[in-house]
This record gives C-alpha cells, structure tokens and sequence, in this order.
C-alpha cells in the first residue's frame, strides 16, 4: 500500500493573523497537517531547527529573512534518513518571505525524490504559494508536483474539509 508522509514546520506562540500579532498554542501549519493526516493517513514529520526561531514575531521574520537571503540550511534536531516506503510527500509550512521556512530544505535537500510525488501545502496572510514551488523543484529533483493548497492562516482550524478534498483528490 502506498505511504504518505506529511513533513511540516510550524510556528506556535506569537503569529501574525488578520492583521494582528496573537498567540496560537498550536501554529496553524500543523493543523492543517494534522487534518491531511487524517484525511488520507501517513506519517507526521515536523521540522525542528537546533535553534528556535525568536518567540517575538517581528524578530522570527528578520531572522527568516536573513536565512533568505543567506540560502542557509539550519540545523535540524532529527533528519530523515531516507522516502523509502513513501510514494507522496506532503510539504507543508508558512509562507516566509514568499517560500517556505530554510529549515524545510535543510530537510528536503538531502533526500531521493526519484519517483515520488511531491505537495505542497502553504499557510499565509495573504501571500498564497508565493514562489514555493519553484523552490521545491529545485530541491526534489525527480519528483512529480501535484496542484498545491494555500490556506489562510487565519482559517486554518476552519478549513479540514478543504484540506481533506485537496489531500484525497492528489494522492
């Protein structure tokens, strides 16, 4: 049977919503992961960095910015050794300066896409995709791409049964 598995980064504490800074106890990518792992099953994986991002919201988006700007790979707490079992990758993170988080691709670029199918899923504030995808064929070489998701941040907790419809039609 066909594995899915559901890699995500996710902010809890101080985010950015509906034009406020508010404090989330669960950052909104990972219930949005949490809902495509419970619409069409597979593994959770999150992105840990070594070192945590700032609490302050403002201070996390300069350092994100930098990371940008650098192309920097953070050190993650634990990596994945391999996709073997695996034929669908969902990849899920916010929308930080128009991609995903560095510490996603501190992931991804060491892992063999050959063969799988990659989807990715975006939290955002008003940004969409920005230019996620591109960045993901660049890393996931030999993958195919399925149609993304942009969720609204905001909506996320609201959104299961978007996420469920765009997870089940994509695997």
């Amino acid at each position: 049977m066909p594995g899915n598995l559901i890699v995500y980064y996710s902010r809890k504490g101080q985010n950015y919503v509906n034009g406020s800074i508010v404090n989330l106890k669960k950052g909104n990518t990972e219930v949005a992961a949490e809902f495509v792992q419970k619409a069409v099953g597979g593994d959770l994986f999150e992105v840990e960095p070594v070192k945590d991002y700032a609490a302050d919201y403002a201070a996390c988006t300069e350092e994100a910015r930098a990371e940008l700007r650098a192309n920097a790979r953070p050190a993650l707490k634990r990596y994945l050794d391999s996709l073997d079992g695996y034929d669908t990758v969902f990849v899920c993170g916010p929308c930080w300066w128009g991609t995903f988080p560095m510490a996603v691709f501190s992931l991804l670029e060491r892992l063999d896409f050959a063969g799988k199918k990659v989807l990715p899923l975006m939290t955002h504030e008003g940004s969409g995709l920005g230019s996620c995808k591109r960045s993901l064929k660049s890393l996931c070489k030999g993958a195919s791409f399925g149609a993304g998701l942009a969720v609204h941040g905001a909506e996320a907790a609201a959104s299961e049964a978007v996420i469920a419809a765009w997870a089940k039609a994509n695997v």
